[in-house]
């Protein structure tokens, strides 16, 4: 089949690669020419893993095309996707569906006849309905049957949620266009993908209901893992037990510094946006947004506490930009409100990601960056792990130690192997769990570098000088605030 798909940023680029991976021909449209003219020349404009592979692949065999206007929207098409951007109004917090509307109107101006339209961006319920108005308007002499076909990517696995989907869900009550669409996933659907069929309304609310409810989700383990700080047990342990349950299952049970990124903070804020207009009360996911927040402005402190003294003129190492691992995407990441606490407190910070410096040097300013983990830790008084990259699950103990100032690291995503740190003399805080000691021993070592940073807070000189009222450990339960976990007020 011959498809077009106007729009190509991330969704409307993994879609068209896929699309034509399963054996359509497909026509990636979109206005931005620099963009479409590196696509023909192979420069691919955003990072997702496998998505350069598949992009070329598909265009060198003829299957995958990029224009800059409609000009092949008559010539053969038999559908086309519509999957250009919906960001939050400038105005409020709903979307922005003048872009939708835009190519809606385009196509209908364009088309030379009838076609199945269908809306593959993330759009508020009755979205579909306006873009039938306003194509039917524009030509009333053609028949365009509309569609919502949702989808439902993870950046960093878009190709494998594309290709081996949990279910794909087509909204329409039109047999023609249910007819055509079902062709288009026939691939899919012959290896055993579920196929739901619903109104086109229900199908625009399954997006937001579905990431509404992830948020919700992350929003709820976060707040376990305060408690669990509090009350000594180990987040990790809570969550296995609970994610053996099918009814709630491990998936987004990793508690963390908060969500971010493109979909779920512009999604639960447009969901909220579309019941409030409606005069529907969401109080689930109104909270979930508050404690959300709440969480990623509360990570500044976590870091202050853990550094202990003054902030003035320390030096912060953060290690991850994006708002998650695999991607380039920066969009809301939770080390954005990190890095601004940190610098209102003054301390000097310094910053890698292995892929979302580029966009990052756009939004931050009075940052180091650096072209390395290692190169970010050197001087370093405390490393934060902000985003799970699994290059930084590989940092190596000795090498981190011999590069940093100080002994602190928070580990805001429980990626490193705490234990190992610890017995090199690290202290290590987690999310969910007590803070990780040095093994005493290492303490006792001459020369250890934990003892510099030590000595420099007059409450430990206290403790390790001949007055000496505690422990060595009981030291290090003050330095790092009084005590081991952080509890439910931050």
């Amino acid at each position: 089949m011959k498809l077009m798909i106007v729009g190509s940023g991330y969704v409307g680029l993994v879609a068209g690669a896929c699309l034509s991976e399963l054996g359509h021909a497909i026509v990636c449209v979109d206005r931005d020419m620099t963009k479409i003219n590196g696509l023909r020349s192979g420069v691919i404009p955003i990072f997702e893993p496998g998505l350069d592979e598949l992009i070329l692949r598909n265009a060198a065999a003829g299957r995958l095309t990029f224009a800059s206007d409609l000009a092949e929207l008559n010539q053969g098409v038999e559908a086309v996707f519509i999957a250009v951007g919906t960001p939050p109004s400038g105005i409020d917090q709903s979307a922005d569906l003048s872009s939708v509307y835009a190519v809606a109107r385009d196509v209908a101006r364009a088309a030379s006849s009838g076609l199945v339209v269908v809306t593959k961006s993330t759009v508020p319920v009755g979205t579909g309905d306006k873009i039938a108005d306003i194509m039917r308007s524009t030509a009333p002499a053609l028949r365009f049957r509309v569609a919502s076909n949702p989808e439902f990517l993870r950046e960093g696995n878009a190709i494998g949620d594309f290709m081996a989907p949990d279910r794909i869900v087509i909204g329409t009550d039109d047999d023609q266009a249910s007819d055509v669409l079902e062709r288009i996933y026939a691939p899919l659907t012959a290896r055993g993908t579920p196929l739901l069929s619903t109104s086109r309304r229900a199908a625009e609310l399954v997006k937001y209901a579905s990431n509404c409810f992830l948020a919700t989700k992350i929003s709820f383990i976060n707040e376990v893992a305060d408690l669990c700080e509090a009350v000594d047990a180990d987040i990790d342990e809570v969550a296995a037990g609970m994610g053996l349950d099918r009814r709630i299952g491990s998936a987004f049970l990793n508690a963390g510094p908060g969500y971010g990124g493109s979909c779920f903070p512009k999604d639960c804020d447009a969901m909220l946006a579309t019941a409030g207009s409606n005069g529907v009360k969401l109080n689930v996911v109104s909270s979930a947004v508050a404690a959300n927040t709440a969480r990623k402005n509360a990570m500044a402190m976590r870091v202050l506490r853990a550094l202990g003294g003054g902030a003035e003129g320390k030096v912060v190492a953060v290690l991850g930009l994006t708002f998650k691992a695999d991607t380039d995407d920066v969009r809301e990441a939770p080390a954005f409100a990190l890095i601004e606490g940190l610098k209102k407190a003054g301390v000097s910070v310094r910053v890698f990601d292995p892929q979302g410096m580029t966009h990052a040097r756009r939004m931050l300013t009075d940052v180091e960056f650096c072209d390395s983990a290692l190169d970010a830790c050197l001087g370093a008084d405390c490393t934060v792990i902000a985003t799970e990259w699994s290059e930084f699950r590989a940092l190596e103990v000795k090498s981190l130690a011999r590069v940093m100032r100080g002994r602190t690291i928070v580990d805001l995503r429980n990626l490193l192997d705490h234990d190992t740190f610890a017995d090199e003399g690290f202290i290590v805080h987690r999310i969910g769990r007590t803070a990780r000691l040095p093994a005493l021993p290492a303490l006792a070592r001459g020369g250890d570098p934990l003892a510099a940073p030590m000595a420099a807070n007059s409450e430990d000189v206290s403790v390790f000088g001949s007055n000496a009222g505690g422990s060595a450990e009981s030291a290090l339960r003050r330095r790092a605030g009084g005590h081991v976990g952080y509890g439910v007020t931050l």
